[in-house]
């Protein structure tokens, strides 16, 4: 991939997520994709590996923030990878507010998303 095919993907993952269509967002990763959620019982978050299970650990980011948006995205690119620098808000099931700086680290093979790391900055 050149990177303003790196660039472009990257703006069409941040426009499903905030769209909230799981399958868009599925549809750029690959069969064998990784994914490391920013929260976990692990330094490195919580981990899934294939399709199937980054679907389902996807889907929680719209369960325990049903009306997530990623803001002030801004996007990177260099050789396989891509990052997407944004700002999370959205609102609990309980009610709570959240608004955090993050990032997205991409790995892309054959044009679709191999791995995908994510990052928040903790509030407190």
């Amino acid at each position: 991939m050149t990177r303003a095919d790196i660039l472009e993907r990257l703006d069409v993952l941040v426009q499903a997520f905030n769209a909230h269509d799981l399958d868009a967002v599925m549809a750029c990763f690959s069969e064998d994709c990784e994914l490391r959620m920013p929260r976990g019982p692990h330094p490195s978050g919580t981990p899934a590996h294939g399709r199937a299970d980054v679907r389902r650990l996807l889907a929680t980011r719209f369960e325990g923030l049903p009306d997530v948006h990623y803001g002030n995205a801004a996007h990177f690119a260099d050789g396989d990878t891509g990052i997407s620098k944004w700002t999370l808000t959205g609102t609990t099931p309980a009610g709570e507010k959240i608004e955090v700086n993050g990032c997205d680290f991409y790995t892309f093979r054959d044009g679709l998303v191999v791995a995908k790391d994510s990052y928040w900055k903790i509030v407190g």
